[in-house]
């Protein structure tokens, strides 16, 4: 099995990728020290199984989670010291955990799990929420962006961003998270918007175009004109 770990401290990555070694059932793809070179790697190397700390401190396990493509989702294996409220929502999804330090023994029975095709994706998702805060790139360091102070979100060949009103942050998020758990509704292939943030809608013959609280315009296709303008009236 491929797997990925990820965990924001390196001792602790270190040595479950050499547990992991022994039981001579995976295949280390990488071990990332936080979510963003996280979802870079999950994008780009599909695992098959994902080794998840809880506990990190910028963008915790629980929110990674939230932030993965369904298309890109594997099973989930997390990774936690004690705690009392993960581990009942763990068992209570049928999730399968690990506790900090990860014992040989209690290793080897999420091996067997794995092999059986338990833990399943299905499972983690149920444990996926809505996104406060949306990871972006700025320069050398990365800026949590508030969901509620996005205007719109656009993809092109570069990427995807996120557009506030005074800024603009390249994110790893794709359009479908944003629009699925950020708040975002889709006005155009390419575009999503916040509704909270429109000033005016322009419209022409079959076609509209929005105006954001910052002056920024935003173009909605012509087969959802008519959902965007029942959702602005709302």
């Amino acid at each position: 099995m491929r797997a990925l770990l990820v965990d924001d401290e390196m001792h602790a990555r270190e040595e479950l990728a050499a547990l992991l070694r022994e039981t001579g059932a995976f295949e280390i793809l990488g071990a990332c020290p936080d979510a963003v070179s996280a979802l870079q790697a999950i994008r780009a190397d599909r695992p098959d199984v994902l080794f998840l700390d809880v506990q990190m401190p910028a963008v915790s396990g629980f929110e990674l989670l939230s932030m993965i493509d369904d298309a890109d989702l594997p099973r989930v294996v997390f990774v936690t010291a004690h705690d009392v409220y993960a581990l009942q929502a763990f068992e209570e999804n049928a999730v399968d955990y690990l506790l900090k330090p990860v014992a040989v023994e209690r290793l080897a029975r999420t091996v067997e799990r794995l092999r059986a095709g338990t833990g399943n994706r299905d499972a983690a998702a149920l444990l996926r929420h809505a996104l406060r805060r949306i990871p972006c790139q700025a320069g050398r360091s990365i800026k949590l962006v508030e969901a509620s102070e996005i205007e719109f979100a656009r993809s092109s060949e570069a990427g995807v961003y996120v557009v506030c009103a005074r800024a603009e942050y390249f994110t790893e998020l794709t359009l479908r998270v944003l629009e699925e758990r950020a708040g975002l509704v889709r006005c155009h292939k390419q575009y999503l918007v916040r509704i909270e943030q429109v000033e005016e809608i322009r419209l022409g013959e079959g076609s509209a175009v929005l105006v954001t609280r910052s002056g920024r315009e935003v173009p909605v296709s012509r087969r959802l004109v008519a959902t965007i303008r029942d959702q602005l009236e709302s």
